[in-house]
């Protein structure tokens, strides 16, 4: 039994993702993955966040990734393992964090406040590493060694928890028998973002989505006419989330309820600054991360 709230453990996580999410956005990304060949942006992001892997073929990103359409993985996977080695990948990755954490934060990119935000997360996401069994992405991402310098320290330790928390996502979206383009249609159905935004970022047809709303209404997941879900949908998609928090404690209970209200407050400074360090958040993610921290 977690002695961790799994309110605290998901407020913790939310308020440093954008440590780690600016990965996906920041203009450094596609600077350095065009140095190594790479110029599609769908290989850049299936190939950099796979590469923990090594040179895999493109069924293991669909598994684990989950929500994607298996065609868009295909058509750059395992094609990028012959422009590029995954160990060049990540160190381009890597130094691209380095780039876009230097732009937001400058000359505190060696400071106090991240060296302690580093060290908190640092513990948190070695406690991770206890449960790894059973989290496919989190586990190649932690056999990765640490970096040196703090901010990178920070990014990694992010990074870990990010898919950590995204692994036991998943396997609580198959138990609940929903397929990676059902999850993504029952988290539009919240409410929380447009349908539109999750069916085009994850290269689904508008043919495949509404197949997947007929079959989800079929199921009783969804109302009967709008993109809501039903009261039964809505239970269990809440239980869904509430399990994933839960599964998420371990790694924080390593700095217990005063060290989460620590690195809360260290983020809540640092990740703002991410967001006005002009590394091309979209608008609607930047507003939900300052909403988090605020």
């Amino acid at each position: 039994m977690s002695t961790l709230s799994p309110a605290t453990a998901r407020l913790t996580y939310r308020a440093l993702e954008p440590v780690h999410g600016m990965i996906y956005f920041s203009p450094h990304g596609p600077q350095v993955y065009r140095e190594l060949g790479i110029t599609d942006p769908r290989m850049m992001y299936f190939a950099s966040r796979s590469a923990a892997f090594g040179p895999v073929p493109a069924e293991v990103t669909i598994a684990t990734f989950f929500n994607f359409n298996p065609a868009a993985v295909r058509a750059v996977l395992p094609a990028a393992w012959n422009l590029a080695a995954p160990s060049d990948i990540l160190h381009a990755r890597l130094a691209a964090a380095d780039r876009s954490l230097r732009q937001a934060w400058g000359a505190d990119v060696d400071g106090p406040e991240v060296r302690e935000a580093a060290t908190l997360a640092r513990q948190a996401a070695e406690r991770a590493c206890e449960r790894a069994h059973g989290r496919p992405l989190f586990a190649a991402h932690a056999a990765l060694p640490w970096p040196a310098e703090p901010h990178l320290v920070l990014w990694h330790a992010q990074t870990l928890l990010r898919e950590f928390r995204g692994d036991g996502h998943v396997a609580l979206l198959l138990t609940e028998g929903l397929s990676g383009l059902e999850a993504l249609i029952t988290h539009a159905a919240t409410g929380e973002i447009p349908p539109e935004v999750l069916r085009i970022s994850r290269s689904w047809t508008e043919q495949d989505w509404a197949q997947g709303v007929a079959a989800l209404r079929d199921r009783n997941w969804l109302a009967d006419r709008d993109l809501t879900l039903s009261t039964h949908g809505a239970a269990r998609r809440a239980a869904i989330e509430t399990r994933t928090d839960e599964l998420s404690t371990h790694p924080y209970e390593a700095i217990g309820p005063d060290g989460c209200d620590r690195l809360r407050k260290l983020a809540s400074t640092l990740t703002i600054r991410i967001m006005d360090a002009d590394l091309a958040f979209p608008p609607m993610l930047s507003q939900r991360y300052r909403d988090t921290v605020r």
